[in-house]
């Protein structure tokens, strides 16, 4: 690959970030993480399948490092038992850039069997799926041309999603006032953990 090819990923890739939809669906997602979590002591419980779950993964890392607990629950393991990590007050943040997983669709499914009210976030490239539709904040990817060679294999889809978390978590931090001091609570060990000690 030379550096030209390179540099038009890097300028695709970024190109698909600043035409990430911004709309108020956004402050309607952070109010109710903030809602359920922080007023209601719920917790966010994010999930996806495949990249989109590892996506989901990070997504929940970040949030519970950052004042916010967060789990990831696998869409398939939640059929086998995992179902049970989810209490009153949680809510729902799914990663579906299809808007048709079925894993996911079976999982909100089966969350509201077992908590009607539980509500979700969702993180997806279709507005008019039936997830979509059930959703109580759209995130809009911008559907994106994937930067794969055939079009194909998760990339840029995944790097907008990853970014639309970014929004989330820092948006909540900022409604919850997180300070550094509080961070380091959290984030013992490590370079950050030590840089977030100093005064």
């Amino acid at each position: 690959m030379t550096q030209e090819e390179i540099k038009s990923l890097l300028q695709r890739e970024s190109q698909a970030v600043l035409n990430i939809p911004v709309s108020g669906e956004y402050e309607k997602a952070i109010k109710l993480i903030v809602k359920q979590v922080h007023e209601k002591k719920g917790k966010l419980v994010t999930s996806g399948m495949g990249k989109a779950g590892q996506i989901a993964l990070n997504i929940a890392t970040t949030f519970s490092s950052t004042g916010t607990p967060s789990v990831f629950l696998h869409p398939s393991e939640a059929q086998h038992g995992d179902l049970g990590i989810l209490q009153e007050n949680d809510v729902l943040l799914l990663v579906s850039n299809s808007g048709k997983t079925r894993e996911i669709i079976e999982l909100v499914e089966l969350a509201r069997r077992l908590n009607p009210e539980i509500e979700f976030i969702l993180i997806t490239a279709n507005t008019e799926s039936v997830l979509a539709r059930h959703a109580s904040a759209n995130l809009f990817t911008g559907n994106p041309s994937e930067v794969c060679v055939l079009g194909m294999a998760p990339t840029t889809s995944t790097t907008v999603m990853t970014v639309i978390g970014d929004i989330l978590v820092v948006g909540t931090m900022k409604e919850i006032d997180f300070t550094k001091e509080e961070y380091s609570k959290r984030h013992h060990g490590g370079y950050l953990g030590e840089k977030s000690r100093l005064v």
